[in-house]
């Protein structure tokens, strides 16, 4: 007969040579106890932490609703400076409009290039390359375009437009490349057996089964654009804010400048119509981030359905 096989005691003894009972039950040991106590302080940690962010986020959000509320009003909506933000609104929605005609098709491309085409190589030249760009501080990006487009010349929304672009497009990139690594293999696969082009197989296969989530990516850059400052205060922040303005070639009105531009001037009316404009822009934002994660949710149930 051969040598027994060995047995680990559950006390961590030393190993005896005694017969091994498969069928004889798991006894817990002292290690898996402070691993189980471990894993505990950790969930309990990260649960805290996420509450906390989320507490964070409601009491601004809070703050901002109580004091921006008594400014609302059909005529702050509607009309211009110095009591209302109507061509504020309008020159953000232009900026932001002309920034996404920019970034979304450009983000786009970036990323069927590096889910299509690109070496492995250059993923990781291009991949850090956005994170760089996406990390960059706002105000060294309106910096940039100021010396680009205004310097010499004029402030105006294009300028502002390109500005954000630039905050949009590592955004629009990074997301649609994560949407387009979920579309199945087996889509490409079978376009492959037919004896489909690549190109072809991306513009019809490809890019429709992925639509979804490139709105969805597009539509948190677009939120987070919305709400930048310090580019528009270098690029389009010499205005008067009274009449709405359809020219991208002059500066244009926007909500967050204008906001900045109240909060300096200490008059307690100016202070309350900054954080009734605050209240404003804020929903509109949530509304948009809200509204790209349902579509997120939908389209990655569509993809692995």
């Amino acid at each position: 007969m051969g040598r027994p096989p060995l047995r680990l005691p559950a006390d961590g003894g030393e190993v005896s040579e005694i017969g091994f009972d498969p069928a004889a039950p798991l006894t817990a040991s002292g290690n898996l106890r402070r691993r189980r106590a471990f894993s505990r302080v950790a969930e309990l940690g990260a649960t805290g932490a996420a509450f906390f962010a989320v507490a964070v986020l409601a009491i601004v959000i809070y703050s901002v609703a109580v004091r921006g509320a008594s400014a609302l009003s059909f005529e702050f909506l509607v009309t211009g400076a110095p009591t209302g933000i109507a061509p504020a609104l309008v020159g953000t929605g232009l900026i932001v409009g002309v920034a996404t005609l920019i970034a979304m098709p450009l983000g786009v491309l970036a990323a069927l290039f590096l889910t299509e085409f690109a070496s492995e190589r250059m993923i990781r030249l291009s991949k850090l390359t956005l994170d760089l760009i996406n990390g960059l501080p706002s105000i060294i990006i309106g910096l940039f375009v100021f010396g680009l487009l205004v310097d010499h010349h004029k402030q105006s929304g294009f300028a502002g437009s390109v500005a954000l672009a630039i905050i949009m497009l590592p955004l629009v990139a990074r997301g649609t490349q994560e949407v387009l690594l979920l579309v199945p293999a087996n889509l490409r696969e079978g376009a492959d057996a037919l004896g489909v082009s690549r190109w072809r197989t991306v513009l019809t296969v490809i890019l429709p089964s992925a639509l979804g989530g490139i709105l969805t990516a597009t539509v948190l850059a677009v939120a987070r654009a919305a709400g930048e400052t310090a580019p528009l205060i270098l690029v389009s922040s010499v205005f008067d804010g009274k009449e709405v303005l359809f020219k991208m070639s002059e500066a244009m009105p926007n909500v967050p400048v204008r906001i900045f531009q109240l909060s300096e001037e200490g008059n307690p009316e100016g202070i309350a119509q900054a954080w009734g404009m605050s209240l404003v822009l804020i929903t509109i934002i949530l509304l948009a981030s809200v509204g790209a994660r349902a579509m997120h949710a939908r389209s990655r149930r569509k993809m692995s359905s």
